[in-house]
């Protein structure tokens, strides 16, 4: 049975399988975001992990494109083979209860999305892992994207070992 939580993210060690849902925050929810919750469902349904991955934005106002999803994200995700099902449709705002009902938090950049943590969200702030895959302005997808595929890796090496069993 899975304890019922109304405060802050627990850690992968005590997730129950059931009930594994991953955050990933970016800024726009429109590129790395995207990706790394693409990719992650999708290598944790082949894998039979049984947890499943969202992702918000922190400041989904500056998103300035009418498209639902990033042509960079829209061209690796169909090289690899990786079905758009795998991602929401369009951007969306992150909220409360999105931080509520999220194990695990991840975010893009620490340099881009702290602040914006602290500003919009102050209670989960700290409880955010935060990564270091620049946007655009500053890395190509080239570099980011695979940047991005390898901390997905590495998450779910470590969700794989926790013992987690596939939800049925």
């Amino acid at each position: 049975m899975t304890e019922r939580h109304s405060g802050p993210v627990r850690t992968l060690r005590t997730m129950n399988s059931n009930s594994g849902r991953i955050l990933f925050l970016c800024t726009g929810n429109f590129y790395r975001s995207r990706f790394a919750e693409a990719l992650f469902n999708f290598e944790a349904e082949r894998r039979g992990l049984g947890v499943r991955a969202f992702s918000r934005a922190l400041a989904l106002e500056k998103l300035d494109s009418q498209d639902p999803l990033s042509p960079f994200t829209k061209q690796v995700l169909e090289k690899l083979g990786i079905a758009l099902r795998y991602t929401q449709e369009r951007p969306r705002a992150a909220s409360e209860e999105d931080f509520q009902a999220a194990r695990a938090l991840y975010a893009l950049k620490e340099a881009e999305h702290r602040p914006l943590m602290r500003e919009k969200f102050p209670t989960w702030e700290s409880l955010v892992e935060y990564w270091h895959i620049s946007d655009l302005d500053e890395a190509e997808p080239e570099e980011a994207l695979p940047q991005i595929a390898e901390k997905i890796s590495a998450l779910l090496a470590s969700i794989g070992s926790c013992g987690e069993s596939p939800s049925r």
